[in-house]
């Protein structure tokens, strides 16, 4: 039985962790996981993520303008997430998982830093049919061999290299995302790696409430941003997701 403490604790910490997700169309889990590992296990709060984590992405994903568009657009990139993370998943564990990390977040936090200033990239249209699926499956081996629930690289400055309208970003990263964990679910149960959620399915059902109450506030947020505005604060989540991904792992 949880105590009201710690009630009290996930509603604080997912309503902030929501928050973040409305408006930039990611962080969740790593915003969630930092908060939650100080109080109690990764394990534990690996599991309280669960529910919050599909939900909001699914929310995110439906809720966008142009659902069916987007996905004949960028099919072929979330098949190759698919393929690349059950054939990719509990390939790398223990130490070789913390470097894959640490990497992962390095490599985040410098393109952030490109974007902030400015000196980002372009796919053009013409080459959207091979890069799409390269793009798919790298995503998806390094989701699944890291195993560590973080699906941005290099899905996110892909897509963010497509030139999207704003809302049409936050919905193909919303889409990106909840292909990745069931794929990853999906990889994991193949090799074995899954442990039962029983034991915290309660604490992840209360986790949702306030995780889509942080969510609908960050989504009108958004949409009151300018464009500019969008892609500033856009690639500050990024770079945060990137330092705490690297710094996390080398401590």
């Amino acid at each position: 039985m949880l105590s009201i403490g710690a009630i009290a604790l996930i509603g604080a910490v997912f309503l902030a962790a929501g928050l973040v997700k409305g408006v930039v169309g990611m962080g969740l889990p790593t915003g969630a996981m930092g908060l939650l590992a100080v109080t109690m296990p990764p394990a534990q709060a690996a599991a309280l993520l669960l529910i919050p984590s599909l939900v909001t992405n699914l929310w995110q994903l439906f809720t966008g303008p142009s659902f069916g568009g987007l996905f004949r657009r960028l099919w072929t990139m979330m098949a190759g997430v698919v393929i690349g993370t059950v054939a990719g998943a509990g390939l790398l564990t223990g130490a070789h998982t913390m470097i894959a990390s640490a990497a992962l977040g390095a490599a985040l936090a410098l393109y952030a830093l490109l974007g902030l200033a400015k000196a980002g990239f372009t796919t053009p249209a013409r080459h959207e049919a091979w890069i799409s699926p390269l793009v798919g499956v790298t995503t998806g081996l390094v989701t699944g061999a890291g195993a560590t629930g973080v699906f941005v690289i290099p899905a996110v400055p892909y897509l963010q290299s497509l030139r999207l309208h704003k809302e049409d970003l936050v919905q193909a990263l919303g889409l990106s995302f909840t292909v990745s964990t069931l794929a990853l679910g999906l990889g994991l149960f193949r090799a074995g790696a899954l442990i039962s959620p029983t034991a915290q399915l309660t604490g992840s059902i209360l986790a949702l409430a306030p995780a889509l109450a942080g969510m609908f506030i960050g989504q009108a947020l958004r949409q009151r941003m300018s464009v500019e505005t969008f892609r500033t604060v856009f690639f500050a989540g990024l770079l945060a997701l990137g330092l705490y991904l690297a710094l996390d792992a080398a401590l």
